[in-house]
């Protein structure tokens, strides 16, 4: 049906309101108010005085026929209105005031059906009626529109009520007026309606399906072209466009993917944690889509090949060809009806049509049986599924609990680690100033001795000089036998030397013994910082034991009671460069050996003392 047949549809019950007193006529100044109506609705130029110019040779008061006013509507109104220049629903919405004023009964407003609701039943009374005047939807498009909003309620519709209706006014086979459907259906007498709620609802996703040409609409996740993330939107799916939302109020409109020839419609495997994935390939892009089941994939991807179909054919609208074809059956089954003359023909004919009627019910109701059971079997994959998502779930709960707990365990271990690390700091620091004591008393040691050697030294060499002074004296008073005076004097001069050299022979004794004391101080402080060296050098080798995983503190107390085993990091004795170290470069090898006696008494080991001596003579 073409846009006009459409339009006429509408414009004919605008115009009949305005037909108070039914003669068919309407006067000139109401025709004026309804033209300047639908100029505005179609949004089309007014033109005021086109009425008048075309009916100058009327009365100018007269009132006007429909057959009169449907050449001005025709050539002003009709032949100016161009699909998609204004909104189709805002003009019947204007059609429906215009006659609900004059025709909205007191059973249909006091009803089930709200305005709102009765308004879309007009539309959709439009869409379905017969194409002759007065506008009549006969009774097979009354069970197909009864089966449609059923079918949107979840629930089966009952045939027998329509039956009994028509049994009970029989002139209803001819076919039902709006006003006559929606008083019957505001009784309840074609539909069996569970709450006001449930038909709203229902009645709206028929609506937008039928007269809006939805054929799908519904959330899914659509991946982004320029983030690439999973974005949950809504939906609407028309036979020119895919358009999607934020949500179902349809007032924040995101994106919109236009259908055209050479668009391809496919599934495609799961991936990036989604399933039941599908694509819409379009000429300059691709769209990936992620249902929430199988079963939404598929009807989402026939939804879009049944508009690609439309598409190619040419078509707008798939209930519009839905209802020519019901019409073209229906007109196919005629000329067999009107071949039956007699009495018995006529009851054979009517049985076998009701025959057919009883198998097309029973196909029907196994269809839906089996619908009923794929639905059933599809809930039961669905429930086993989530008991092993449930499953699954349950495990993963015990496993993070268990790697609670061994986290715990973990920074128990991590706590006795630092503690550890505290102690073995504080016990190296210990251990470097033992170190530095012991070395300072090695150095104080070797000092003593050198001042001890030098004594010696010096007074060997006194003791030479002592010796010759006295072999000079002797031979001088040798000598002097003859010169009394001159002996003499050079005797005592001799004496004085003597005992000079005595006294400082003495003094150089005196000194030595005092080095030979403080040789001794040394030689004890070296021995007492061998031991604390020793002592903190246990106490490490106890700490330095590492702490393996899981293990308990008890193990490493059982372990620190153990047998002592004296050890010295090679990082302590490099560490440690004393600031003060007098060079000598003519260290004797007994000095060496000394040394070396005193690290193996303190039980360092053999990389150790290289490391000293190298340290030592490096300094």
């Amino acid at each position: 049906m073409d846009l006009k047949s459409e339009l006429l549809k509408s414009i004919w019950y605008a115009f009949t309101s305005l037909d108070v007193e039914q003669s068919g006529k309407v006067s000139k100044s109401q025709l004026k108010v309804l033209s300047h109506n639908l100029y505005t609705a179609l949004n089309i130029p007014h033109d005021p005085v086109a009425l008048e110019e075309h009916f100058r040779e009327d009365d100018e008061d007269g009132p006007l026929s429909r057959q009169g006013y449907m050449p001005y509507l025709n050539e002003y109104i009709l032949a100016k209105a161009k699909e998609g220049t204004f909104n189709k629903e805002t003009f019947d919405e204007l059609c429906w005031m215009m006659t609900a004023k004059k025709n909205y009964r007191p059973g249909v407003a006091g009803g089930m059906c709200s305005q709102q609701d009765c308004f879309k039943l007009f539309c959709l009374f439009n869409l379905l009626s017969e194409n002759h005047y007065p506008l009549v939807m006969i009774p097979a498009e009354v069970e197909y529109l009864m089966k449609k909003i059923s079918m949107a309620m979840s629930h089966d519709w009952d045939p027998k009520l329509l039956e009994d209706l028509l049994c009970q006014n029989p002139s209803l086979r001819e076919g039902l007026s709006v006003w006559a459907l929606l008083e019957h259906l505001n009784n309840r007498r074609l539909l069996q309606i569970p709450s006001t709620e449930a038909f709203s609802l229902a009645l709206d996703e028929v609506f937008q399906e039928m007269y809006h040409n939805v054929l799908k609409q519904g959330y899914m996740w659509k991946k982004g072209h320029v983030r690439r993330n999973w974005t949950e939107r809504w939906f609407v799916l028309k036979p020119s466009s895919i358009s999607y939302y934020v949500s179902e109020d349809l007032k924040d409109k995101r994106g919109e993917i236009p259908l055209q020839n050479g668009c391809l419609v496919e599934t495609i495997p799961d991936k990036d944690g989604k399933r039941c994935l599908f694509c819409v390939k379009t000429l300059h892009k691709t769209y990936e889509m992620s249902a929430s089941d199988i079963k939404q994939r598929v009807e989402w991807v026939q939804a879009a090949q049944t508009a690609l179909r439309l598409l190619r054919e040419r078509k707008s609208s798939l209930h519009q060809e839905l209802k020519l074809q019901r019409r073209e059956q229906r007109k196919s089954c005629l000329p067999r009806r009107e071949e039956v003359h007699n009495p018995q023909e006529r009851q054979e004919e009517k049985e076998r049509q009701e025959q057919e009627i009883e198998n097309i019910i029973q196909l029907q109701r196994a269809v839906e049986t089996q619908r009923k059971q794929a639905e059933e079997q599809e809930k039961e994959r669905q429930m086993e599924v989530q008991r092993e998502l449930e499953r699954q779930l349950q495990e993963a709960e015990k496993v993070r609990e268990s790697m609670e707990v061994e986290m715990a365990q973990k920074e128990r271990e991590a706590e006795q680690q630092r503690v550890r690390i505290q102690e073995l700091e504080i016990t190296q620091k210990k251990l470097e100033a033992a170190l530095k004591s012991e070395i300072q008393a090695h150095m104080e040691e070797e000092n003593a001795r050198m001042e001890q050697e030098r004594l010696q030294e010096e007074e060997e060499e006194k003791m030479k000089q002592l010796m010759l002074l006295q072999q000079e004296a002797e031979a001088e008073l040798l000598r002097a036998q003859q010169e009394k005076r001159d002996a003499e004097e050079q005797g005592i001069s001799s004496s004085s030397a003597v005992d000079a050299a005595s006294q400082e022979l003495q003094t150089l004794r005196e000194t030595r013994e005092r080095s030979n004391q403080q040789l001794e101080e040394a030689k004890e402080k070296l021995r007492n910082a061998s031991h604390n060296v020793k002592l903190w050098n246990v106490q490490l080798n106890r700490l330095l034991k590492p702490i393996l995983p899981g293990e308990r503190l008890e193990s490493v107390k059982r372990s620190q009671d153990g047998p002592d085993k004296a050890f010295t990091s090679r990082e302590f004795i490099t560490k440690y460069k004393p600031s003060v170290i007098p060079k000598s470069n003519g260290q004797s090898s007994e000095e060496e050996g000394d040394l070396q006696e005193h690290l193996e008494a303190v039980s360092l080991s053999d990389s150790d003392q290289t490391l000293v001596q190298d340290v030592r003579r490096g300094q």
